[in-house]
């Protein structure tokens, strides 16, 4: 349609599934990812764990609050029409400035070109909250009025930001950062915005998708440049196999329980919401350490095999821990049940010091995961 009056959408509504354009927008957030991953292997494989974590943690915080902002919006007030498919281009653009400015944020704290990207973002989604404020009365007005003004003021901050000496840069992104992650919580105090549990599951599924398969692909790079190079295949199949187990595993874990009956209210939601910031990230930092297990087998990693080791293994225990934590557990009935995720992300980090075979042990751990977990599930319906 050319316009629509834009007016929230149903909860209840039928067969209600992700659009095209939303499956383009998250396709656009991959080469942020790519980018954050990259820096993220740099650092480790030199030998800087500390600064590489806390660098990828910050640079990845703006790709999903980005994410987050326009899935749950549209969730609400997809109207599809032409003005929400232009204000939906401008947010693109935005995204693509800031995977732009990615390196220079974690390299050298300079976010200049990566608010510029969330000022053009912020500039199209406020102008869409407004126009919802438009389509509302009452409670639901306000609402998408806090809305909009939460992220004028959020995104001043930002702006402010840049002009902090170098040194308080991060503690104040922080500051910022938290005030982010209110914004929902004081907007939608009173009323809920009629975001869909069924279509939200599947946006946070098609995106976790995106972001093991980037996982692949970094990985498959990986593998192939060093075979190219060194010809090191013996090293290199335990590596490329442990890697794939790892991520189907992750997959099949993620995606084994109906979480939009979880998924009744923002009490449920924003937390649900939220922890998966460490889902996302955990998942596309094992890319980036099947990168740098497959760099120290060729010799090209200046650090331990013990560090190359805990790069895969770290990041795979915290992905299983968390789906455990906001998925699994809502689903899973009695005390072996609820331990196989647990247990298995133990299990996994354990491998850390399994020497040259860490990731293929840590794979064949996570693929027994989705063994067991599926065994007990056969065996709770089957009673």
């Amino acid at each position: 349609m050319a316009y629509s009056p834009m007016t929230a959408r149903s909860r209840d509504e039928e067969h209600r599934a992700a659009t095209p354009l939303e499956l383009f927008f998250d396709l656009c957030f991959v080469v942020a990812i790519a980018q954050a991953g990259a820096r993220l292997v740099h650092a480790l494989a030199e030998g800087h764990p500390a600064a590489g974590v806390v660098g990828y943690f910050f640079v990845f915080f703006g790709v999903w609050w980005a994410w987050m902002n326009f899935t749950w919006f549209a969730s609400a007030y997809d109207v599809d029409d032409v003005p929400y498919r232009i204000a939906t281009l401008v947010q693109i653009v935005g995204v693509l400035v800031y995977a732009a400015g990615v390196s220079r944020a974690f390299d050298e704290n300079d976010w200049t070109v990566g608010v510029i990207g969330y000022v053009i973002m912020r500039i199209a989604l406020t102008a869409q909250w407004l126009r919802a404020a438009a389509g509302e009365q009452g409670a639901a007005r306000a609402a998408a009025l806090k809305y909009a003004a939460g992220l004028v003021i959020c995104q001043a901050g930002w702006v402010g930001l840049l002009f902090a000496p170098d040194d308080s840069k991060r503690w104040l992104f922080l500051v910022v950062a938290a005030a982010e992650l209110l914004v929902p919580a004081l907007a939608e105090r009173g009323h809920e915005t009629p975001w869909h549990a069924h279509h939200i599951v599947e946006r946070y599924g098609l995106f976790t998708i995106i972001v093991l398969g980037e996982t692949i692909a970094a990985a498959t790079v990986a593998v192939k440049s060093a075979i190219d190079e060194h010809e090191a295949l013996g090293l290199l199949l335990p590596i490329a196999a442990g890697g794939l187990l790892i991520v189907f595993a992750a997959w099949w874990i993620y995606f084994a329980v109906p979480m939009h009956e979880h998924l009744t209210s923002n009490r449920e939601a924003i937390p649900w919401g939220y922890g998966h910031l460490l889902i996302f990230a955990s998942g596309a930092a094992i890319g980036a350490g099947i990168e740098v297990a497959v760099e120290h087998a060729v010799g090209k990693a200046h650090i331990s095999q013990l560090a190359a080791n805990a790069a895969v293994t770290v990041p795979a225990a915290l992905f299983l821990l968390m789906v455990w934590f906001l998925h699994s557990r809502h689903f899973k009935r009695g005390p072996a049940q609820q331990l196989t995720l647990p247990v298995s992300a133990l299990a996994v980090l354990a491998c850390t010091w399994a020497g040259a075979y860490a990731v293929l042990w840590a794979g064949l751990l996570c693929a027994a995961a989705v063994a067991v977990g599926l065994t007990l599930a056969l065996r709770t319906t089957r009673v």
